[in-house]
């Protein structure tokens, strides 16, 4: 059964021969936290006392603002960081999606690209090679898969990604944003297949700014502040508290009846 389990975990980047207040505060821009200057080196303490227990069937958001973070804990529950304090525990074959673009080559074709990604997201090739008319006629690109990616729009690449992203058989999927650079009819389109891949994972953690997709794809939160688990809970009820007022009540009544329909927590 998949698990992820974090104790006590603190994650810490030391900042070697930072000079300047300008660097410290760009890296901390990108790893959330706070710095300390308790030593000689510069210290980010990007995440602090994470206490996580998640089992299958969990489909957790994290909120919180930019720099808070989400997306080093995301990485910390996948295993590309380990906690400089505390322990964590993953049980489960791991599908880390936090930028559509990683593992993709610009100098080749987008049908060598659909190929690739899911290399790099643990399918293997032929079972990639199965998926990739589905993906073709998901993505619409038509015979641009057969010119290299560099030719194509932010648009067409996030298209791409998306259609291999949710071809794939995760146990434990970890989703950053990184989906809102598509037109609107097509993103209304990827809803079915963003619901079915988080249907088939075991076990979701998704990072995200947009309401309405946590409301889809969550029924429970986590509320990240300056490397700390400020608030764990129901969605509602987190993101009433993040946000000071409840999402829910400015919700479109299909979008309400919808989000039901797929078992959100309207």
């Amino acid at each position: 059964m998949v698990s992820i389990d974090v104790w006590n975990a603190s994650v810490e980047f030391p900042i070697f021969d930072a000079k300047t207040r300008s660097l410290k505060k760009a890296v901390l821009g990108k790893a959330g936290g706070k710095i300390s200057n308790d030593t000689k080196v510069p210290v980010i303490e990007a995440l602090q006392d994470i206490n996580i227990s998640l089992r299958h069937g969990d489909r957790v958001g994290l909120v919180g603002h930019n720099g808070a973070g989400k997306s080093t804990l995301l990485r910390l529950l996948s295993g590309i960081y380990e906690p400089t304090r505390g322990n964590s525990r993953v049980v489960g074959k791991v599908a880390p999606v936090f930028d559509l673009g990683v593992g993709m080559d610009p100098e080749i074709s987008g049908y060598e690209n659909i190929i690739i990604r899911g290399l790099f997201l643990g399918m293997t090739r032929a079972q990639m090679e199965k998926r990739v008319d589905d993906i073709a006629d998901f993505t619409e690109l038509g015979n641009y898969l057969n010119m290299p990616l560099r030719t194509y729009s932010t648009g067409m690449r996030v298209r791409l990604a998306l259609g291999v992203v949710t071809s794939i058989d995760p146990e434990i999927l970890l989703l950053d944003e990184g989906i809102g650079a598509v037109d609107a009819a097509f993103l209304e389109r990827a809803r079915d297949r963003l619901n079915d891949l988080v249907r088939r994972s075991g076990l979701l953690v998704f990072a995200s700014h947009s309401d309405e997709f946590l409301m889809e794809l969550c029924n429970s939160a986590i509320w990240m502040d300056q490397g700390r688990v400020r608030m764990q809970g129901g969605l509602r009820e987190v993101l009433t508290a993040y946000k000071g007022h409840d999402p829910f009540e400015n919700m479109p009544q299909h979008v309400l009846e919808r989000l039901s329909a797929v078992g959100g927590t309207a």
